[in-house]
């Protein structure tokens, strides 16, 4: 049975604990991590922090969903809205490249440290003067070293993809994790992005059996024509019966996590309605 979580990502008007502790008021079970400002951005998240950390999972009783690494904005002091997910495991740049596996890998350590079964990775965008033929090859690099590490910690990465990155659709993720060929690399599975790519979610979820890591959760509106623009479920036109029915027909088990960073001003409200919409599918 799926269980729900929220992501601390809307809670970054708040400390890391303090959103640990609001995820908690509103009734779920579990809880994901922002692996980056202002919660756990791995060069300046310490000891003390991942026991603060620890100590408020212990309070709630809250289970941690996932490490969601997929963006590393702490590394600028202005970032460009190009570089949303820069320095990525494909830039060209070979310096930036060794940063962001190391930073992937301290996510790594506080998944182990938390208990958290994965941690999400984004693969980037292909930028002008890095080819994808190349940046698929920047790929298979730094996931070897990722996972060689995450296989010793008993972690599993889940690749989100997304339209525009290098790795945009279940076409796409699918093919990478046949390529690789690991055990320990798998799929966290962003219902939006597949809608907003065009997919049919049932379909999806049925071809990505057995390599779902984890689940984000959001509504959207207009599909593939529509903006991609995280909602609260039921303002939008995604049918979550039917997600809810796919995964357990491919016998998922573990966490769909709410990920709702477009409400930083009002995290409290869209956490406590977007429980009250999907527990029953619960």
């Amino acid at each position: 049975m799926t269980e729900l979580a929220f992501s601390t990502n809307a809670y970054t008007e708040y400390e890391l604990p303090e959103a640990i502790r609001r995820v908690a008021d509103h009734g779920y079970a579990g809880v994901e991590l922002l692996g980056d400002e202002p919660h756990a951005y791995f060069p300046e998240f310490g000891d003390q922090d991942r026991q603060a950390v620890e100590q408020a999972l212990d309070e709630t009783g809250l289970e941690v969903s996932n490490v969601n690494a997929n963006t590393a904005m702490g590394y600028y002091d202005d970032a460009p809205p190009s570089a949303f997910f820069d320095p990525s495991i494909i830039t060209d740049d070979d310096e930036d490249r060794a940063w962001r596996v190391e930073y992937t890998e301290r996510a790594i350590d506080l998944a182990e440290a938390v208990g958290s079964p994965a941690v999400c990775l984004a693969t980037g965008r292909p930028l002008p003067g890095n080819p994808p033929e190349e940046a698929r090859e920047y790929l298979r690099e730094s996931l070897a070293e990722i996972l060689d590490y995450a296989e010793e910690r008993g972690v599993e990465v889940g690749i989100e993809f997304e339209p525009e990155l290098l790795v945009e659709c279940t076409d796409e993720v699918l093919d990478l994790i046949e390529d690789v060929g690991r055990d320990s690399l798998g799929i966290n599975l962003d219902v939006g992005h597949a809608a907003v790519y065009g997919e049919d979610l049932t379909d999806t979820i049925h071809r990505s059996a057995g390599h779902i890591t984890g689940v984000h959760l959001e509504d959207i509106v207009g599909g593939r024509r529509g903006k991609h623009y995280h909602r609260v479920p039921g303002e939008g036109d995604i049918d979550f019966a039917a997600v809810f029915d796919a995964l357990d027909d491919v016998g998922y088990d573990g966490f769909a996590t709410l990920e709702l960073y477009t409400y930083p001003d009002e995290p409290d409200r869209v956490a406590r309605e977007a429980y009250e919409e999907l527990a029953g599918y619960c």
